[in-house]
C-alpha cells in the first residue's frame, strides 16, 4: 500500500538512503538501497505518528544485513515501538530520558569522572548517537553488529553497560583532558580502534571502516572483550532499576523541554509585539492551560485531534474557537458587552488565516497587542475588519427575519461557536446596506467613502447654538455663588 506514496517522510528517506552504511558493499548498489527504501517507507506508512526519523536508516541497514525485508521490518517495529519508546520523533524524549539515566549511572559508578567534568551536558552531547543508533554510528560496522545482538538480548541495559565500560576504559585519558574537544577526540580514537576478530563481514569492509588519518597507533580493543568487561563490571544493574530511573527522569526531561519550548515561543512572539515579557509569559501560561484543559476534559476537541508534541514550537499548543471565546471573555475590554460572543467569533475568524479552526500563540498574542498597545488607528482598523469578510460572513448579513428563522444547528454549523444573540441583528443591517453586501471582493475604499458620507450628513444636521452674553452670564453666576 505504501508503494508510490510521496510525502515529507519519503523525501527525507530518499536523502538519507545513500548515507546508510556507505562503506558496506550491500548498500553500494540499487539492490540494497531499494530494499532499505521499501522497509523505511513501509514503516512510515504503518506508523504515521513516528513516520521517519534520522537514525532509523542506520538501524534498518544493519537489520537488512542479517534478515529478510519483512523480518527487518518487524524488527524495526519492535525497536521503535517497544524496545526504544519515544526515541524516534522530533523531540526524542526517550533518548533524552535514557541519557539522564546514563548520567545518574556515571555519578554512581564513576564519581571521579563526575568531579572532573564540571558540566554533565558533555556526556549528553557525546552519548546521544550511542543511544539513537546503538553505537552503530561510532563503532566500525563489524564491531557494531555485536552490540546490536546484545541489545536484542538484554535491551537498553546492554547499551548503558557498554557506555559505562567505554568511559571506564578511557578514564585516565578523560581525566587528563583540559576541555570537551580533547575528550571527544579521545573517545573517537578509541572507537576507531575497536575490532572484531570473529567478524563475518568481508575484509574490504573492515579495512574501509578502520581507515583513518596518519595518527599515532592506538591499542586495539576487541569488541568481545569490551562487552564481556561491561557485563562483569556493571552487570549488577537491574532492568527494574533502569525503569525506575526512567520514570524519575522523564518528568525532569519533559519539564526541561517545556521550558525550552516556552523560551523559543516567547522569543519569536516578542519580536512582533509590544507586550512586556512578564505579561507575555503570563499570557502564554494562560493559553497553554486552556489548551491542556481542552485536551483532557473535552475528548472531541479539535485541539486534541491536532495535538502533536513533534510539531514546531509555535504549533505545539493551539486552541479552537470555543477555547478562544473563554479567553476572550476574560481578557478583552469588550468581554462584558452584549455582543461579546459575536465579537469573539469574528475575532477568531480574523486570526484563523489558514481556516483550520485553530490558532497558535503568535496569532493569539497579536490581537491583545492591538487592543492594549496599539494606536487609535490600529484599534479602529481592527474594529472595521471585524465587520467585513472573512470575519463577518454571509450568515450575519442575512436580514433579521431570516436570521431569526435559522435553527440552532444551522447557526452552530456556520459560526462554530454559538447561536448569534439578538443584538447581532443591528450589525446585520449595517453590513446589508454596505456596497459589497458581504459578497465577493471587499472594496475598503467604498466602505470608507460611505462612512465619510454618513459623518458629513450628521455634521450638516447639527445646528449652531446662539451666542451667549458672556458678561451677563458671568454676573448671574457670581450672584448665585
Amino acid at each position: 500500500k505504501s508503494f508510490g506514496t510521496c510525502t515529507l517522510e519519503t523525501d527525507e528517506i530518499e536523502r538519507d538512503l545513500r548515507r546508510s552504511l556507505p562503506e558496506h558493499p550491500a548498500f553500494q548498489s540499487d539492490t540494497g538501497i531499494s530494499a532499505l527504501r521499501r522497509v523505511l517507507v513501509a514503516y512510515a506508512y504503518r506508523n504515521p505518528k513516528i513516520g521517519y526519523c534520522q537514525a532509523m536508516n542506520i538501524l534498518t541497514s544493519v537489520l537488512l544485513l542479517y534478515a529478510k525485508e519483512e523480518e527487518a521490518f518487524w524488527l524495526l517495529v519492535a525497536v521503535c515501538e517497544r524496545m526504544l519508546p519515544d526515541y524516534f520523533n522530533r523531540r526524542i524524549i526517550g533518548a533524552l530520558v535514557d541519557q539522564a539515566v546514563f548520567e545518574d549511572l556515571i555519578r554512581e559508578y564513576l564519581p571521579q569522572l563526575t568531579e572532573h567534568m564540571t558540566d554533565m551536558t558533555f556526556f549528553s552531547s557525546v552519548s546521544l548517537s550511542w543511544f539513537l543508533t546503538l553505537f552503530v554510528s561510532v563503532l566500525p560496522i563489524e564491531s557494531a553488529v555485536n552490540v546490536v545482538d546484545c541489545f536484542f538480548y538484554d535491551g537498553i541495559k546492554a547499551i548503558l553497560q557498554l557506555g559505562l565500560a567505554v568511559l571506564d576504559y578511557n578514564l585516565e585519558k578523560l581525566l587528563a583532558c583540559k576541555d570537551d574537544a580533547e575528550a571527544v577526540t579521545v573517545l573517537s580514537r578509541f572507537f576507531e580502534s575497536v575490532t572484531n576478530k570473529d567478524s563475518p563481514l568481508p575484509p574490504a569492509v573492515q579495512q574501509a571502516s578502520g581507515m583513518n588519518e596518519n595518527r599515532s597507533p592506538h591499542p586495539r580493543v576487541d569488541i568481545t572483550d569490551l562487552i564481556r568487561e561491561s557485563s562483569e563490571k556493571y552487570g549488577d544493574i537491574r532492568f527494574e532499576e533502569v525503569e525506575s530511573m526512567r520514570r524519575r527522569n522523564r518528568l525532569y526531561v519533559i519539564q526541561t523541554l517545556e521550558i525550552t519550548t516556552k523560551q523559543n515561543v516567547l522569543r519569536v512572539v516578542s519580536q512582533d509585539t509590544n507586550i512586556s515579557h512578564r505579561n507575555l509569559e503570563e499570557l502564554y501560561e494562560l493559553f497553554k492551560k486552556e489548551h491542556f484543559l481542552s485536551c483532557y476534559w473535552k475528548p472531541n476537541s479539535p485541539a486534541l485531534k491536532h495535538h502533536d508534541a513533534s510539531l514546531p514550537y509555535l504549533d505545539q499548543y493551539r486552541i479552537d474557537c470555543q477555547q478562544f471565546r473563554t479567553l476572550y471573555h476574560l481578557l478583552s475590554p469588550w468581554g462584558h458587552c452584549a455582543n461579546r460572543d459575536s465579537l469573539a467569533l469574528w475575532t477568531f475568524r480574523l486570526l484563523d488565516e489558514n481556516v483550520d479552526g485553530l490558532i497558535n500563540f503568535k496569532e493569539f498574542a497579536s490581537i491583545w497587542d492591538i487592543l492594549y498597545h496599539g494606536s487609535f488607528t490600529h484599534k479602529l482598523t481592527l474594529l472595521f475588519k471585524l465587520h467585513i469578510p472573512p470575519a463577518f460572513t454571509e450568515v450575519e448579513s442575512l436580514s433579521p427575519l431570516k436570521g431569526a428563522q435559522l435553527s440552532k444547528e444551522e447557526l452552530i454549523h456556520f459560526s462554530q461557536l454559538s447561536v448569534s444573540s439578538p443584538e447581532d441583528k443591528d450589525n446585520a443591517d449595517v453590513l446589508k446596506a454596505s456596497p459589497e453586501k458581504g459578497k465577493g471582493k471587499v472594496d475598503i475604499q467604498a466602505y470608507l467613502k460611505q462612512w465619510q458620507d454618513e459623518i458629513l450628513k450628521k455634521e450638516e444636521s447639527i445646528k449652531d447654538l446662539p451666542r451667549m452674553n458672556q458678561v451677563g452670564t458671568l454676573l448671574e453666576a457670581s450672584i448665585l455663588f
